[in-house]
């Protein structure tokens, strides 16, 4: 009885943590209660836990936020990810002759895990750590995507839609509307989006643990729409690959 109680209470505490994150970083004592369907009280003791341990924090504002702590267990869980998916990123890069690139959602914002160079002087190159707005890459725009549109509301809604660049996508309308093609197609373009002179084609992994993508990208002048024609086929192999290598991790 006491290791089922204690079974329950992990799961209730990393329910917790997933909850904080859905909902932006932050809540308030009573959302959590509200969201998680439990009383206050079981929430306030296991907060009081997260807190201590620094896996959450209590803000100014009384609102309980995500801690300290978790960025470094996300930060070697995104390595480790990265570095399963090297061999496919590097067979892209092979194929295509285009750097690739592995990210995954981090909050409101996309995170770049993993990367294979073009072997092209002149590449897209994108430092990995990097994080970004999901509406103006193409690794953003697919995982986006793969939310339903009032989780996008809300993610824009906390973000805003800044303008990377004169192509960027600054309108909720607009970026819905380029969504819902995404989700036709299969895939993502960033046309100049996030960086001018380049274009990426970005496809989500199906079934991924957290949110992920995968892309190609290099300037337009390489990346065009023969490019695309040859990169599909080729980028869908490979999420294709790497769902399989994370179903079985």
């Amino acid at each position: 009885m006491a290791e089922a109680e204690g079974v329950k209470s992990v799961a209730r505490v990393f329910d917790l943590l997933e909850l904080i994150a859905d909902a932006g970083g932050d809540v308030t004592l009573s959302e959590l209660s509200t969201m998680a369907e439990l009383p206050l009280p079981t929430i306030h003791r296991l907060l009081r836990t997260l807190v201590s341990l620094g896996y959450a924090r209590q803000l100014a504002n009384r609102r309980y936020a995500l801690g300290p702590r978790l960025v470094r267990l996300g930060e070697v869980a995104n390595r480790q990810f990265g570095q399963l998916a090297r061999p496919q990123l590097k067979e892209l890069v092979e194929r295509l002759g285009e750097t690739a690139n592995l990210a995954t959602l981090d909050g409101d914002r996309v995170i770049y895990v993993s990367q294979a160079p073009s072997p092209h002087a002149m590449r897209m190159f994108t430092e990995v750590g990097r994080r970004s707005y999901l509406h103006s890459t193409g690794v953003g725009k697919a995982i986006l995507a793969e939310l339903d549109d009032e989780q996008v509301r809300d993610i824009v809604g906390r973000t805003g839609l800044p303008g990377e660049t004169e192509h960027s996508i600054t309108t909720l309308d607009a970026l819905l509307a380029d969504l819902a093609e995404i989700r036709k197609r299969g895939y993502s373009i960033d046309d100049g989006e996030q960086e001018i002179g380049v274009r990426c084609y970005a496809m989500a992994v199906p079934g991924a643990p957290v949110p992920t993508a995968v892309s190609v990208s290099g300037p337009i002048a390489r990346v065009d729409e023969d490019f695309a024609a040859r990169a599909i086929p080729v980028l869908r192999e490979a999420v294709r690959e790497i769902a399989a290598l994370a179903a079985a991790a």
